[in-house]
């Protein structure tokens, strides 16, 4: 055992540990240990669909079958739980997620409070007063954001696939605008091709619509820094300030240390401002 805590960062939708790749390695050349993990069906696991490739078959990509659509927010907790236990042989544990991610941090922080030593939403879902992320989006603090932006990008029906596929692929100029207006405003157009390059088609679709409400008695037990970005234009910065407070209502013994950065929804997450928050924490 040891003093130094092992940081744990779980990605966001369409996407992988190759999101957090840079993080890691600025953290890591601090002194700060650190390790991103893929959710059930990402990174190595990720399913690309043959028709995805070139030249793409936009027919079949509409109707190709993902074993993600298997997948659900048990999967990711137990994915997570395994880690967040192997990382506690070795001492501290914080645990940060990013966008979607937030809903697996709350589900893991129910369950397993007594491993984690803080929690970290780096522009997050924090899901207190209602059910889920989808309940979020209908919500007066996310009228601003430009997700619509981003869904032009999906080419099936989620009901009837059981996922979100996105093609990130899409010759439609339309497109790659949208998601450098939603997820990476300030973005060259080669960083742009990067990041579209970093992202996976499929998601299962129903981690947004599931349970991931943190409670008092378990994860409002546990130490929680929020990072805004507030250049976000996904998650607006009026929703990412009520997912503060609604967390603080709810523990207020137990307040929300609060930080931000001047980072789109994507960062990059290498951002030394973000680094040094990161490396701030694991030195509380």
């Amino acid at each position: 055992m040891t003093t130094r805590p092992t940081v744990l960062i779980v990605h966001g939708t369409n996407s992988s540990s190759l999101w957090c790749a840079g993080l890691v390695r600025e953290l890591t050349l601090r002194g700060v240990r650190s390790v991103a993990l893929d959710l059930p069906g990402h990174g190595e696991e990720a399913f690309y669909p043959r028709s995805y490739q070139a030249p793409q078959d936009l027919g079949a990509l509409a109707t190709e079958p993902s074993p993600l659509a298997d997948v659900t927010i048990d999967d990711y907790v137990e994915r997570v739980v395994d880690v967040v236990r192997r990382a506690r042989r070795q001492g501290p544990v914080i645990l940060a997620g990013a966008s979607q991610g937030g809903v697996t941090l709350s589900r893991v922080g129910n369950a397993v409070p007594e491993l984690l030593d803080r929690v970290v939403y780096l522009a997050a879902y924090c899901c207190v007063d209602l059910p889920s992320l989808t309940a979020y989006l209908e919500t007066p603090e996310n009228a601003e954001s430009l997700l619509p932006l981003v869904q032009a990008a999906i080419v099936a029906d989620p009901a009837v696939l059981g996922v979100t596929r996105l093609n990130w692929r899409s010759a439609d100029p339309a497109v790659f605008e949208g998601v450098r207006q939603c997820l990476a405003g300030g973005f060259t157009d080669a960083e742009v091709s990067r990041l579209l390059n970093r992202l996976e088609p499929d998601e299962s679709a129903t981690i947004p619509h599931a349970e991931a409400r943190g409670r008092a008695e378990s994860w409002g037990r546990i130490p929680r820094t929020y990072v805004r970005f507030t250049q976000d234009r996904l998650i607006p910065l009026a929703l990412q300030d009520r997912f503060i407070a609604e967390a603080d209502r709810l523990t207020p013994d137990n307040p929300t240390d609060v930080r931000s950065i001047d980072a789109p929804h994507v960062g990059p997450f290498d951002r030394p401002d973000l680094v040094d928050i990161l490396e701030d924490l694991a030195q509380m």
